[in-house]
């Protein structure tokens, strides 16, 4: 697996910033650490160009004819290696080198297929998943589709757009059943592509909120109603937490809207040493208060014995954590013992390409739409850790109305994948 060859524009008009993609990825192409003949594209568009995405994707096709099969998705803001695109027309391809007998590619018309349920000797371990959030118990679908891999993880986002909610996925072959003649771009679902376990990655998810309470436990719900927190009522709970008081109800509402929960399973710890949120917390909004049953609504479905916290959005919080992840990663992808002019290379931030050792063919970066740049302080910051972080690895992405990792729908946090090769 060689580097994959990508490009990123922006342009009032798709046709120049189609052009200034094509540019880039033919320069890639031609360079000796580059794939020169990639079969996957990834293809990321903002909403300004989401009411022209069959033509670009139709005019990608034409012009790259050895990309045969093409995955992605619309978002309000899109992202590459140290750049970020928000509010402005713009798109972000990527071209993977992964053997078409490693992957597939899958749709509402063309859905993922289970291992062993139709004679297919392609066995799906992972996947990059789209979705449309207005899609009908998406939540529950994703899960249902996470159980189709071997490995029971799956990575992406959900589309976020003003104008039209599209998803990109064709596999230009003809091997997927059921595809017959669907044009690539599709509304409302699931789409995106499985990779089997010869697909080598590592995957992390960076959360962007801080504790402000105790971790509590639930010890009574109803659906999505905390009725008590540790054998207390959950309303009561609150007003103690947040510092606040319901008969003073203006400053306690705008208290309440800016303060979130974040959820974990019984058996998984909520809070890190450090203070912030691991990976199995899910952060979810307060969507209403009940005094009547001194309750506390949130948006997601409880069960006692979950562990409970409030919190709030935080950008020291969220800048600490990605730059966690990214060391990581980079840490895993680093050889145990090195020389010391190794050392210096993979130190560099820079360095044109990645040194050999750290073994990063590609990465997709999918963050939430209330992050990015001003979440982070200036325009392209978020990206731009990630760069420091990672090194100049091709990188493609977009900001997402909510994050999908494991088999869970996240919010406020950011999913780094990164494709592996040998060293």
């Amino acid at each position: 697996m060689q580097l994959f060859p990508y490009g990123h524009a922006t342009h009032p008009q798709w046709r120049m910033a189609a052009g200034l993609v094509l540019a880039q990825l033919r320069a890639h192409m031609a360079l000796p650490d580059y794939a020169s003949a990639p079969h996957l594209g990834l293809l990321y568009i903002t909403d300004h160009y989401a009411t022209e995405a069959q033509a670009i994707l139709d005019f990608l096709r034409d012009e790259l004819p050895e990309v045969t099969d093409w995955v992605g998705t619309v978002g309000v803001g899109i992202a590459a290696n140290n750049v970020e695109y928000f509010d402005e027309p713009a798109l972000s391809v990527m071209l993977c080198d992964i053997s078409p007998e490693h992957y597939r590619v899958f749709s509402g018309v063309a859905p993922l297929m289970q291992a062993g349920t139709t004679g297919s000797a392609f066995v799906p371990h992972t996947a990059l998943l789209h979705a449309d959030a207005a899609t009908p118990d998406v939540p529950e679908l994703i899960a249902e589709l996470a159980q189709r891999t071997a490995s029971g993880y799956v990575f992406g986002g959900l589309a976020a757009s003003r104008t039209d909610v599209v998803q990109f996925a064709v596999k230009g072959d003809g091997n997927v059943a059921g595809q017959g003649k669907a044009t690539g771009v599709f509304h409302g679902g699931l789409s995106g592509v499985a990779f089997d376990a010869q697909v080598a990655m590592m995957s992390r998810v960076t959360q962007g909120c801080l504790p402000i309470s105790p971790v509590h436990t639930i010890t009574s719900a109803d659906g999505h109603v905390v009725l008590t927190l540790d054998n207390e009522p959950a309303l009561h709970v609150l007003e103690r937490d947040l510092h606040v008081s319901l008969t003073d109800a203006q400053p306690a509402i705008a208290k309440v809207r800016a303060t979130l929960v974040g959820l974990a399973p019984a058996h998984d710890a909520t809070i890190k040493r450090t203070g912030e949120f691991d990976d199995a917390v899910l952060v979810r909004h307060i969507i209403g208060l009940d005094p009547a049953r001194e309750a506390v609504a949130i948006a997601q479905p409880v069960e006692v014995g979950m562990h409970f916290t409030f919190c709030q959005r935080n950008a020291a919080a969220a800048r600490a954590d990605l730059m966690r992840i990214g060391a990581e990663i980079r840490e895993a992808l680093e050889p145990e013992e090195m020389t010391a002019e190794l050392a210096g290379a993979l130190s560099s931030d820079t360095q044109i390409n990645p040194h050999p050792a750290r073994r990063m063919a590609g990465a997709i970066y999918v963050s939430c739409a209330g992050r990015g740049g001003p979440h982070f302080g200036a325009a392209s910051a978020e990206l731009q850790i990630v760069r420091r972080a990672l090194g100049d690895v091709p990188l493609v992405g977009f900001f997402a109305g909510g994050e999908i990792a494991h088999q869970e729908l996240y919010g406020y946090t950011g999913v780094l994948t990164v494709f592996t090769t040998e060293a």
